[in-house]
């Protein structure tokens, strides 16, 4: 069974769409959230995660094992969704032997060039398809 992290801030809505797309294409997986803030971390784990915590140290030990981890652009820069990204939290994510997955949003300070200009909805579609495609490549 593979281990997908989910990790988002704020109010958790982009995190909250992770995690239902996520269980729609790939009902099997595990899917832990993780929320930089306890009303990110709620959204997410009402959206249908098997697992949820909240906060640096989570963040930490939850991607050492993980397959997958996905959410926004910021969760790989240190100080990023408006300071609820801890270097160590940017760190950990960095560092993390799974494949990340990212939505680029301009709210984290960062432009990624290549990258189209596309609602929320169609991020997510674009991220957990290529979730998915990497995940089932690694099993075969």
């Amino acid at each position: 069974m593979k281990k997908i992290v989910i990790i988002d801030g704020q109010g958790g809505r982009l995190g909250k769409l992770l995690v239902e797309e996520t269980r729609a294409r790939m009902p099997q997986a595990h899917i832990l959230v993780i929320g930089t803030n306890g009303v990110a971390t709620s959204t997410m784990q009402k959206a249908g995660a098997d697992q949820a915590a909240t906060g640096e140290n989570p963040v930490v030990r939850g991607v050492q094992d993980a397959d997958a981890v996905l959410g926004p652009m910021g969760i790989v820069v240190s100080d990023a969704i408006l300071g609820e990204v801890t270097p160590v939290m940017a760190q950990a994510v960095g560092s993390c032997r799974a494949r990340k997955f990212l939505v680029p949003m301009n709210s984290c300070g960062v432009w990624v060039a290549g990258t189209q200009e596309m609602g929320l909805a169609g991020y997510v579609k674009l991220v957990v398809e290529e979730a998915t495609r990497y995940l089932e490549e690694e099993d075969a």
